[in-house]
């Protein structure tokens, strides 16, 4: 039986004679079989390829929003452990500051001041848009109570400022030798209203600035000899020192508690060294030994 045959001829550039290669048609539909599929395997190896290529890409896709949901969980838990721990704090802060009125609370707008509620974290933590939802609402929480924190604290601090310019102490070490009311005048002898306390000490004793303020005067005065007089704006007090031997301070000073202000005499109308003390408030004077908070 007669066979086919399929010739090659290779021409070559150089002088060189051809080269004729010559296949039979067995040989070359085996070689046409073997092309076509490497071809197909190489085109389903590609389409695999670039398949999972894409799911390869969903699947970071799909990590990337799974560590920012769990980012956003923990964060949302954090959140949630310190806005309780805020709410406790303003509840200490209260305490100490004796601010358990709700008509207080109401004026900074802390609620019931109630911190028994919890917060729990999404049953769904890969849910996209609800969690962090939820995230948003509690940081607008946690930036409300902190704000009302701060408003609360800066409530305390200005009640700390009050109590520093409310006169609580002696002005000096000594006796009382008379109280506020009404007593005998030593030198007239007529019953006359005594507006202070006197507390009699050693000549030039020092005396203290029974509270935080402003010394609006430090003058001579005919009856009260040489005199201070001290300015507690924020409480609204007014303290007077009287018969002083000399001024430690002069108007316009400011003063801290304790600071000394003048030494103990008896200039003016007195029968010896002591402090003549008086409390005033509006214009109107109170009873200084109701303001001596300190042990004897």
């Amino acid at each position: 039986m007669y066979k086919k045959f399929f010739s090659l001829i290779i021409v070559p550039h150089s002088n060189r004679k051809f080269k004729t290669l010559t296949f039979s048609e067995k040989k070359v539909k085996t070689i046409a079989g073997i092309t076509i599929f490497l071809i197909v395997l190489l085109v389903v190896f590609l389409v695999d390829y670039f398949s999972m290529n894409v799911t390869r890409m969903k699947y970071n896709r799909l990590l990337h929003v799974n560590k920012v949901q769990k980012e956003a969980l923990d964060e949302y838990e954090k959140l949630g452990n310190k806005l309780e721990d805020m709410e406790k704090y303003t509840e200490k802060i209260n305490v100490l500051a004796g601010l358990k009125s709700p008509e207080i609370m109401k004026e900074l707008s802390i609620g019931n001041g109630n911190s028994d509620q919890s917060f729990e974290a999404p049953q769904n933590p890969l849910t996209p848009g609800v969690d962090m939802e939820n995230l948003q609402l509690l940081r607008e929480r946690a930036g409300i109570v902190g704000r009302n924190l701060n408003e609360l604290v800066g409530f305390y601090e200005n009640q700390k400022v009050l109590l520093a310019s409310t006169p609580t102490i002696r002005p000096t070490n000594g006796w009382m030798t008379s109280t506020f009311g009404r007593r005998t005048d030593p030198f007239s002898g007529k019953t006359t209203f005594h507006w202070g306390i006197d507390i009699a000490t050693a000549y030039g004793a020092p005396v203290v600035a029974t509270a935080d303020g402003v010394v609006a005067k430090a003058s001579y005065e005919k009856i009260g000899g040489r005199t201070i007089i001290i300015n507690h704006n924020w409480s609204g007090y007014q303290t007077v020192y009287c018969h002083l031997s000399k001024f430690n301070v002069k108007p316009g000073d400011k003063v801290k508690r304790w600071d000394i202000i003048g030494y103990v005499g008896k200039t003016g109308k007195a029968s010896g060294p002591h402090v003549h003390y008086e409390v005033r408030r509006d214009g109107k004077r109170l009873n200084p030994y109701q303001f001596l908070l300190e042990e004897e």
